[in-house]
This record gives C-alpha cells, structure tokens and sequence, in this order.
C-alpha cells in the first residue's frame, strides 16, 4: 500500500509540484545568491534550483539526511539553526512549518539566519472543507515515508500575523496555486496553497 501511494504521490503531486516550485522560487532569487532549503528532504527542489540558476548556491538544512542529495545538507535536530547570523541570502521553507511543533520559532531562526528574505511555500485554512482537504493531501504526502503530521493549518491572516512576530515584512503572498498534475490539482491544488516572501526589515 505505501509503494502504492509513494509512486501515485511522486507522479502526480511531487514531481508537477518540483517543476512549478522550481519555477517559482527560482524567480525570487538572484544568481550567485546562497541559499539554504530548511526541511530539503531529498533535496530535489534545493538541486533543481541551482540548475535552474548557474550560479546559485543552494544548502540544505535536514533532521533526517538521507544521503545522496544532489546538494550539501547538514543535519539538523531542531532548535537553533547551526549557523550565524545573515549566513544565507535567502531561506527556503517549502511545507515545512505545519509540520512543527513550534512553527514561529523556526520562522524565527530562519529569519536571523536570512539576510534578505524568507520564502515560505505552505497550506493555507479557510475553512473546516479546506481543512479537508489539506489533511488528505497531507496524509497521502507523508504516511509513505513516516513524516508526522500534525493536521493544524492557518488563515493568511494567521500566516501575516506569523511573519510580523518574527519581524518579517511581507512583500508577496501568491495564492491560488496550480501545482499539480490536472487531475490531483482539482482536488488538492489551487486556493490551499501559497507562497509567501518575508522580506528582513534591515538588510546588514
């Protein structure tokens, strides 16, 4: 059943999602910046983007390395983040944060460790269908490779109030959004999903 589920999820939602992502979030940074992917997971998305982008620099940040990533990770096991302030020009947290427990405190550290931006790709509430609906996407995403979820999702309000906490202006917040292939995006594409840049007030 998991072999299953992994192979429908990797055609039909990881790999369109890589591709829109890629496309996305590469247009939101310069070349020659460095960036760190917190939560990179294979790092497919972090290597994507340095193809994309000659140049660019692209780290990753796991509690799970896997090994064999197309890009540099180092462990992580939550907490602060293992490196000073303003190391990266921009940090990445692709649906990362409805996943922690503590999930201002990582926006928190990847703010310090940002100098210039933080760009958020994540799920986003509008109500107890649209809670739904994230949930089995959720599920269908993570049961395969034992992430766990925790089923608790915000309003972009809630989002803009999670930026301003951690002193991060919000300068795009793009939603709907169509990641998927035609047939998964009619169910779990489209209005519960964003992407968001925080931009650091003062740039060192």
């Amino acid at each position: 059943m998991n072999a299953l589920l992994a192979h429908v999820h990797q055609k039909y939602a990881y790999l369109p999602r890589l591709e829109v992502l890629t496309g996305r979030i590469a247009a939101l940074l310069d070349p020659d910046d460095r960036v760190l992917d917190v939560g990179c997971g294979s790092g497919m998305l972090g290597a994507s983007l340095a193809s994309r982008i000659p140049g660019l620099v692209v780290e990753g940040a796991e509690t799970h390395p896997r090994g064999g990533e197309g890009i540099k990770v180092h462990g992580y096991a939550g907490g602060p983040l293992p490196f000073p302030d303003n190391a990266y020009d921009a940090v990445i947290l692709a649906d990362v944060l409805h996943h922690d427990r503590d999930p201002i405190a990582l926006l928190k550290e990847c703010a310090r460790v940002a100098r210039r931006k933080v760009i958020v790709k994540d799920h986003l509430k509008h109500g107890w269908i649209s809670n739904l609906r994230i949930s089995a996407l959720d599920w269908a995403a993570n049961q395969p490779y034992g992430v766990e979820c925790l089923y608790t999702y915000w309003t972009e309000g809630e989002w803009r109030e999670m930026f301003a906490a951690v002193s991060l202006e919000v300068a795009s917040f793009e939603t709907p959004l169509s990641i998927y292939h035609p047939i998964f995006d009619w169910l779990f594409g489209g209005g519960i999903h964003f992407i968001a840049v925080g931009q650091k007030r003062s740039i060192q």
